[in-house]
């Protein structure tokens, strides 16, 4: 099922921590905090416009939901509640800490129609998440988690890749955590470092040093794979392109296609791995895709049909909707 959200964002306040990477209104773009009458009004407009209000939820994004002040958050429930249900939207998701989830609050919150709960675990090291200065740990984030699927809630966990003093190696034992905890969904925030953070610090003294762009596309499209046949939904790689972004950023591994780069890596390996197995070193061949992937397995700009035209191989792409996501059938 495609994802589709109203998403509603309230910056930072609900944060107990400043994490070494964090500065949420860079990130969501929000310089002020929404009203109950704003998210009336975004939710009527929203309603009016959606193609299938039964397939989207209201997301309240940018903080610590759960942590906000309490008036303040029954303040949007109560807001959002009114657009759920009959006639209107499937229910409501929000973002919060592991460690600001309890039972007391996930029933208050399964009151107001929440329908979907999404973690940021961010690492499932512990060192590592106390050098970005986290102040949870991965057993918080596997409590919480245990705890919203006993409520019958979603879980969708965030992770963060290139996190100081991650590696690839603890990055892809984050992701093979998060698997075991079987969430529904789950987003790819690879590191964006930004001005006036911790993490700016460290990066301009060089405590910081990040690996290479191309090495980490390879482990998101690594990750990818992983969570797909696994069968959670990858609802987000990369941070979401936006003008604050750019203007804040100081380095990191932004870019505004970054999850078709990393789509692109997937099909170049799944179509390459289909011609050896099948001998095939030159000549013209059709790649059959799932027909939802087709310009995935092109490659972003086409790279991957000028790739495999270097090595005197001409790619064609074509659909087959019986053919699973991240799937290929080489037909001579």
């Amino acid at each position: 099922m495609k994802h589709s959200n109203i998403s509603i964002f309230v910056p930072h306040i609900g944060c107990p921590h400043r994490c070494s990477f964090c500065d949420q209104n860079t990130i969501s773009g929000a310089q002020h905090l929404p009203d109950g009458e704003e998210v009336r009004t975004i939710c009527e407009k929203a309603l009016r416009e959606a193609k299938s209000p039964a397939d989207t939820e209201i997301a309240f994004f940018g903080g610590s939901f759960t942590a906000i002040p309490r008036d303040y958050m029954l303040e949007l429930l109560s807001a959002a509640s009114g657009f759920v249900g009959e006639g209107g939207f499937r229910g409501i998701r929000c973002s919060t800490r592991p460690d600001c989830i309890s039972h007391e609050v996930l029933e208050l919150l399964k009151g107001y129609g929440v329908t979907a709960i999404e973690l940021g675990a961010q690492s499932m090291d512990d060192g590592v998440l106390r050098a970005n200065e986290r102040g949870h740990s991965a057993q918080d984030v596997r409590d919480a988690s245990r705890l919203i699927k006993e409520h019958g809630i979603e879980l969708g966990l965030q992770m963060m890749t290139g996190l100081c003093l991650s590696s690839p190696e603890k990055d892809m034992a984050t992701a093979e955590e998060i698997i075991a905890l079987e969430p529904s969904t789950v987003r790819i925030y690879p590191v964006v470092v930004l001005e006036n953070t911790v993490l700016a610090e460290r990066y301009k003294s060089g405590e910081y040093r990040m690996t290479p762009f191309d090495e980490m596309t390879a482990l998101c499209a690594d990750m990818m794979l992983r969570f797909t046949e696994a069968g959670i939904r990858v609802i987000k790689c990369g941070l979401h392109a936006s003008e604050f972004v750019e203007r804040d950023m100081v380095a990191g591994y932004y870019h505004p296609a970054f999850r078709e780069i990393c789509e692109s890596l997937i099909y170049r390996r799944v179509i390459g791995e289909q011609l050896r197995e099948k001998g095939i070193t030159s000549g013209s061949v059709t790649a059959a895709v799932n027909d939802r992937c087709i310009s995935k397995a092109a490659g972003q700009k086409r790279s991957n049909i000028a790739y495999f035209g270097e090595k005197g191989i001409g790619i064609r792409i074509a659909g087959d909707s019986s053919i699973p996501v991240y799937g290929c059938r080489i037909k001579e």
